[in-house]
């Protein structure tokens, strides 16, 4: 029997499937994904999340593994080099922002010790919950959502608006949008317990 899953998760794409069972809404510290997800989350704007997740290992390696230190140094030829890769998507602004999100992390290690501890102190280390039907119904954006990106685009990242930070919260687990029905809802949940 197959398990019930949220309405998004696209059965004919195996990487989308994969993703969704082992990645999305499950609760992240790691610097390194936080980093490359909030970059990804960004590089979605506009386009299918199922876009970006095809060309996530394009990415990964476009992008120097996801090294903060590196992008933050990269120069107009290596700008030129991605705006070349057609792994990636290749628009001027998306990757000038990676850089500057790169430039602004960096600083945000310094004074807060990365990306995990500046984010779920939001939340008091804790998931939020939520409660939707499978087929979603979750909001585009939240107050919560409104707060930390507000204060990720004064602390310098890009392609930071509430929509994108909401997605970003659900895609490292900061709020559990598995649907109620979902057969990871209650088993995610529980790690949080």
């Amino acid at each position: 029997m197959t398990p019930v899953r949220c309405a998004w998760a696209n059965p004919a794409n195996p990487r989308y499937l994969a993703y969704h069972d082992h990645e999305w809404g499950v609760p992240c510290h790691d610097e390194t994904r936080l980093f490359e997800m909030i970059n990804l989350e960004g590089a979605q704007a506009g386009l299918s999340w199922e876009t970006i997740l095809n060309k996530r290992d394009n990415y990964r390696a476009a992008f120097d593994g996801w090294d903060a230190a590196k992008i933050a140094r990269y120069d107009a030829d290596k700008v030129a080099r991605l705006l070349a890769d057609a792994g990636i998507v290749r628009n001027r602004l998306k990757i000038a922002a990676a850089i500057s999100n790169a430039q602004a992390y960096l600083r945000l290690h310094d004074e807060a010790g990365g990306l995990a501890p500046f984010l779920w102190a939001y939340v008091d280390g804790t998931p939020l919950r939520s409660a939707w039907a499978a087929d979603g119904g979750w909001p585009a954006k939240t107050p919560l959502s409104d707060r930390i990106s507000k204060d990720l685009s004064k602390r310098g990242f890009k392609f930071v608006g509430s929509t994108i930070v909401y997605a970003y919260m659900q895609a490292i687990g900061i709020v559990n949008d598995h649907g109620a029905d979902c057969f990871l809802h209650r088993p995610i949940a529980a790690r949080d317990t």
